[in-house]
Formats: C-alpha cells, structure tokens, sequence
C-alpha cells in the first residue's frame, strides 16, 4: 500500500477539502504526507490580479506570507489527524511539473490533489493542473472532485 502522499494544494476551499480527505485517507493507511504549495513567480506581464496590482517585492512578499499560512494550516490539520506530514514550498512557472517533481524527489508513492472538474472550452482555455499531472506523472495520482 501507499507509504507517502504528496498532497498539493493552493489553498482554496477545493484544495482544503481534498487535503482533509487525503490526510484521511493517509491516516487510514498509516502513510506519512507531504503537503506541497506552488508559488507562481512574479511576470511582468500578467492577467494575474495579484501581479498587476503589486511591485515585485510586494508581490514575492505577499506569496511568501500566503504560502506560509496555507502551509502552517495543512501542517495544523495533519497535526489534527495525526499524520506524520512535512510541508515544502516551490516556486515554479508550471505548477504541474513542480508536482511531479517534487513527487519523485520526495519519493512519494501516489499524489492526492483536487480537480475543479471543468470541461469543454472552460477546460481547454483555463488548463488544468491536475490533467496536467494525470498525464505525466509516473506517481499514480488520486483526484478528489
């Protein structure tokens, strides 16, 4: 069975809710967690409202700050669950090969991460991390909708 789940979140309600699940599930199985977030790193040209409306060093400022939270509260829930977990934080221009990456550099045995579930052209003009994974991850991967 599975030893250790790589859990990514961004810390929506989605991502929490698939991280309570996964850490569940982590707990049931008597596996060990690492919770990953991945900061996007600041572009000059953006249609992120975070970016347009920041300075560099506001923008690396308030990413560290929401990384730190979100991190602390994943660590909390684990703590709650009581799941040996490890939190890390990458910053990375492709959220989804930073997943798979960090996966195998962790020496994870399956990725648990949520799917906002969108299709069609929303799917396709949005582009979704989690197919982004399914795809080309080696690591199986458990999708919570």
């Amino acid at each position: 069975m599975h030893k250790h789940i790589l859990i990514p979140t961004e810390g929506s309600q989605l991502s929490t809710d698939a991280l309570e699940k996964a850490l569940a599930f982590a707990k049931e199985i008597g596996a060990k967690a690492t919770v990953l977030t991945v900061v996007e790193p600041f572009h000059i040209f953006s249609t992120n409202i975070d970016q347009l409306e920041s300075t560099r060093e506001e923008y690396g400022r308030h990413s560290q700050q929401a990384a730190d939270r979100i991190l602390a509260d994943a660590g909390a829930r684990a703590s709650t669950h009581g799941v040996d977990c490890h939190t890390t934080q990458v910053t990375s221009h492709e959220p989804a090969k930073a997943i798979i990456d960090t996966a195998a550099q962790r020496g994870c045995d399956l990725i648990a991460m949520a799917s906002h579930g969108r299709e069609g052209f929303t799917a396709f003009m949005v582009g979704s991390v989690t197919m982004k994974v399914l795809a080309h991850s080696k690591t199986p991967v458990l999708v919570y909708r």
